[in-house]
């Protein structure tokens, strides 16, 4: 892999050398010796204090009023630096759209003075539009070591792996980007090697949490290092901005290792059932519960759903994950253990038409059939949203005779992200001047708002951004300073960005009412028609049971064509345009619809 820092995780230093407390990496001279700490800071204060004061500047292009899509532009002078780049999945409102990116105009009209990208942490949210950032501008990528082994296996994929520079990182760490100073700082969150960012420039001090909870029981035995933010809470903080996504919650975020209890409790009640246990893909600490569990029961572990897999893989080669040598086996084995021997952990908690717990609960899976002996935890939340078709999933598996675990009171589900509490904590450690949630929709953007509020926190150092705004912050000044592009792309297929909203209104039009196409063909110098016009229905009415409807819309366009011919319109659009009208007008009195017209003329 080009340009890779090996990770020094679980190494021990040699006797008698000196392993130096904080790395420096400069990524403006990637490639060359970081200087040593000292030095370091000696250059950057002789920098600063050259330098005029001016604002920093911090460009939202995803992630706020939305789940997902997590996407930060920082700016100061000349030098800029990116903050994750996450996706969204689609909603009901896109049809055929299979993901949601964010607009990347803003970044490749600054390429030149972008010095690199941080992600906090290896969820989709974070990582998934990354691949699509690389095709367009080709930066450094600054990550923990799990979350550069996840983008490793989708930049392969995109066939980006040999072209990018990426590079392993850890807490304590620190990049330069030019003028920033970057600080990795350990949180707890429901995949491991999250980082917070201490950012350092000569306006001030911004700490961006990214997804974080307060677990003093982690099941990587590594608690949040809020030693280190009241470290820098003490030097001062300019800006906090801290992830929202349950600011409606009060209290605090159970530990992870609860799940595990449940786990035990539940898998001992099974008896001789077979366990099939749906979860996040990335949720590498829950798939090692499970693994534990099952193993202590004597029972073989089995994967269904890709991106599990290709996780497991990674998780266990990066030393993440511990399976016991012969524990897993495959898929295609699982009908040669008795019931009581298997565990099978599958992708699909949320419901996703395509996943596999999808695909059994509806007898679509190939290797799983789901009977009245099968037991199935649904170990995750539904995502607001996804209530209906994750209820869906259940009621079909209940249909089957499989028992169905997913109530909140059977603890088989905690966050990853910090409840009011927490969420309080992280402020009154900090003590930032200024303040902006991100990370969550306007009612928990709001919430958290209210939450600094009620700390003591002026109203007037705290603001509510969207995508798309740029905020300028100094010691003396704290406001919104422009707007930068910051849509939504639409994936479809291999096509990025083609389609847009005119596509989606014809698609929703045609989900709705259906379409109706017009065919007929028409002599090119006296416009008289010689065949047709004929009429085809999909997705309007039954043609068979609709016959006299179907035959007075040819009569419509008959008689229109023939005024065309008479009154000398041999202008393409305007005949297609008195068709469409026509037809839709016959339409809309017979049935009370609007449907899709589409007119085709040929020229003879």
């Amino acid at each position: 892999m080009p340009n890779t820092k090996s990770d020094t995780r679980g190494q021990k230093t040699q006797k008698g050398s000196k392993e130096p407390k904080t790395k420096i990496i400069d990524a403006s001279v990637h490639g060359r010796k970081p200087a040593t700490s000292t030095r370091y800071y000696q250059n950057r204060k002789k920098q600063q204090t050259a330098k005029k004061a001016v604002p920093v500047k911090i460009a939202f292009l995803g992630g706020l009023n939305e789940i997902g899509k997590n996407m930060t532009l920082y700016e100061y002078g000349d030098d800029m630096f990116l903050v994750d780049c996450g996706l969204a999945f689609p909603d009901q409102d896109m049809p055929g759209v299979d993901l949601v990116i964010p607009d990347f105009t803003y970044v490749e009209r600054n390429a030149s003075k972008i010095r690199g990208i941080v992600i906090t942490h290896g969820h989709e949210d974070h990582i998934g539009a990354l691949a699509y950032l690389m095709k367009t501008v080709n930066i450094p990528v600054y990550a923990t070591r799990l979350t550069i082994g996840l983008i490793q296996g989708k930049f392969r994929e995109h066939g980006l792996l040999h072209t990018t520079s990426l590079n392993v990182v850890k807490p304590g760490d620190h990049i330069s980007f030019g003028a920033f100073d970057v600080e990795l700082i350990h949180v707890n969150h429901s995949i491991p090697d999250a980082v917070a960012l201490a950012i350092r420039c000569k306006a001030g001090t911004i700490v961006q949490t990214g997804d974080f909870k307060i677990d003093t029981t982690p099941i990587d035995g590594e608690m949040i290092d809020l030693a280190r933010f009241a470290e820098i809470g003490k030097e001062g903080v300019l800006c906090l901005l801290a992830d929202s996504t349950n600011a409606e919650r009060p209290g605090y975020t159970e530990s992870e290792r609860k799940v595990g209890e449940s786990f035990e409790r539940l898998f001992a009640k099974a008896g001789n059932r077979r366990l099939i246990v749906a979860t996040f893909a990335s949720n590498i600490h829950r798939v090692q519960q499970i693994i534990d569990v099952a193993q202590s029961l004597g029972r073989k572990v089995a994967l269904s759903g890709r991106s599990l897999e290709n996780v497991v893989a990674i998780g266990t080669e990066l030393g993440y994950l511990r399976v016991p040598d012969g524990l897993l086996v495959s898929i295609d084995m699982i009908n040669r253990y008795p019931a009581d021997q298997m565990v099978i952990i599958t992708t699909g908690s949320q419901g996703e038409p395509m996943s596999a717990l999808t695909r059994m609960a509806f007898s679509d899976h190939r290797k799983v059939s789901i009977c009245p002996n099968d037991c199935v935890i649904i170990s995750a939340n539904p995502i607001p949203g996804n209530e209906k078709t994750v209820s869906k999933v259940v009621n079909e598996l209940m249909k089957l005779g499989a028992e169905v675990v997913y109530e909140k009171m059977y603890d088989v589900h905690v966050s990853g992200h910090a409840c009011q509490e927490e969420q309080k904590l992280m402020l009154g450690i900090l003590r930032p001047k200024y303040f902006i949630p991100v990370h969550g929709e306007q009612k928990h953007l709001t919430k958290h708002a209210g939450l600094a509020l009620s700390m003591g926190m002026d109203s007037q150092n705290i603001l509510i951004a969207d995508n798309g705004v740029e905020v300028s912050l100094s010691e003396k000044e704290f406001r919104v300073s422009g707007s930068v592009p910051a849509g939504r792309v639409f994936v479809d297929g291999y096509g990025v960005g083609d389609v847009g909203s005119i596509v989606l209104r014809d698609r929703k039009h045609l989900a709705q009412d259906g379409l109706i196409i017009v065919v007929a063909t028409i002599e090119g110098k006296t416009g008289e028609v010689l065949s047709g016009p004929d009429v085809v229905s999909r997705g309007f009415v039954y043609v068979r049971e609709s016959e006299e409807l179907i035959e007075e819309a040819c009569r419509v366009a008959q008689r229109i064509l023939e005024d065309c011919a008479v009154n000398h319109v041999h202008d393409w659009g305007s005949m297609k345009l008195k068709l469409r009208d026509g037809v839709s007008h016959l339409m809309y009195e017979r049935t009370k619809r609007s449907p899709m017209v589409l007119p085709i003329l040929m020229e003879v």
